[in-house]
């Protein structure tokens, strides 16, 4: 195994690979990653997970926050729908590739992104990790995770070793200070809230506490993306530079 990590053994079959997964009793997401360091494609599951859908009113619901930034989330982080001061506060989602719109591989891929974090990011990225083992734990079958595991191990050297931590954590109310390039700092308090009646999706919110400087950078934000998007566009996102971060 930690041959394969280091690059010192050549390609290796699928067959071998199951029967080591098999030896050392990989769960699913540990399979993904060990196909994915020996660049071996994994099997594919027999039944895909159907597509999410976000339901009509839920998107109106978006659509009325004009004051606060809010996204509907799956229980692995993609991003589903957004209203236009998220896109102002985090990023064009409508500008991505509906696969790289997962806000775990926002915090590990993307430059911009990681950026909003300042030096904060480590810690927020450990908990990402930490979040994304919980899921892991609790559907374990579930290919698309494992892809996105698979894909963050070979592409981020941190997110290998604190994936091997096998540290776990939940989501929980929390407050977050994102380094905005055009308001500069503003802390914000951040809810997941279960949607009812569809599963594993969520409503994220952030919001500023009345009276802040905070609010008041949050204000200002979304005023000028409304005032600068062209006519029924949906907003913003931070200024970008190169669209992908791969550490060496």
């Amino acid at each position: 195994m930690v041959r394969l990590e280091q690059g010192r053994t050549r390609r290796v079959s699928q067959a071998v690979l199951e029967s080591l997964a098999d030896a050392l009793e990989l769960a699913p997401d540990e399979r993904a990653y060990l196909f994915a360091i020996a660049d071996v494609a994994q099997p594919k599951a027999s039944r895909p997970a159907p597509a999410q859908r976000v339901l009509p009113q839920i998107q109106q619901l978006l659509d009325s926050m004009h004051d606060v930034p809010a996204l509907v989330v799956d229980r692995r982080q993609d991003v589903l729908a957004w209203n236009a001061p998220a896109a102002a506060l985090l990023t064009d989602f409508a500008a991505l590739p509906p696969e790289h719109r997962n806000l775990i591989r926002l915090t590990f891929l993307d430059t911009a992104y990681r950026k909003l974090y300042g030096e904060a990011w480590e810690g927020i990225a450990r908990e990402c990790v930490a979040a994304l083992w919980m899921e892991a734990g609790r559907h374990p079958e579930d290919p698309a995770l494992a892809a996105l595991v698979g894909e963050l191990s070979v592409k981020d050297s941190d997110f290998r070793a604190w994936w091997a931590s096998h540290r776990v954590r939940g989501a929980k109310p929390r407050t977050k200070t994102y380094q905005h390039p055009l308001v500069g700092p503003m802390a914000l308090h951040i809810q997941q809230l279960t949607i009812e009646g569809q599963s594993g999706q969520s409503l994220v919110t952030y919001t500023a506490q009345p009276g802040t400087p905070s609010a008041e950078a949050l204000r200002f934000l979304l005023q000028w993306s409304a005032d600068s998007a062209p006519q029924g566009t949906p907003g913003r996102g931070p200024l970008r530079d190169v669209e992908s971060h791969e550490p060496s």
